[in-house]
């Protein structure tokens, strides 16, 4: 009995592990989610808290239509899009700004 127990829980403890595991070890975004091209790192979109490259400024308007379609595409890749840093956290005077529901673009 007393090794089905310690079985369970070091069961529970090695997924609770690989489901952290999955955000420590997402590869760095280097595709456009939208359109497939690399990505540029001067063009993105903040949205929640992330930041989303793209590989022109056009693909931020089609990202804002439906952001979770492509935070989807780039979770299902293996991909989790980066934080915004702290000190971006408001946007720059030499950078073109929209807002919309959350989140926002920018080109540099």
């Amino acid at each position: 009995m007393r090794i089905l127990k310690t079985f369970s829980l070091v069961s529970l403890c090695l997924l609770m592990l690989l489901s952290f595991a999955g955000n420590v070890f997402a590869a760095p975004q280097t595709k456009c989610p939208v359109m497939g091209g690399d990505i540029n790192k001067e063009v993105y979109a903040d949205h929640e808290g992330k930041r989303v490259y793209f590989c022109c400024a056009a693909c931020i308007s089609t990202f804002k239509e439906d952001p979770e379609k492509y935070l989807a595409k780039l979770k299902e890749a293996g991909i989790e899009p980066e934080a915004v840093p702290a000190d971006d956290a408001a946007p720059a005077e030499d950078m073109d700004h929209t807002d919309h529901e959350g989140h926002s673009g920018h080109v540099k």
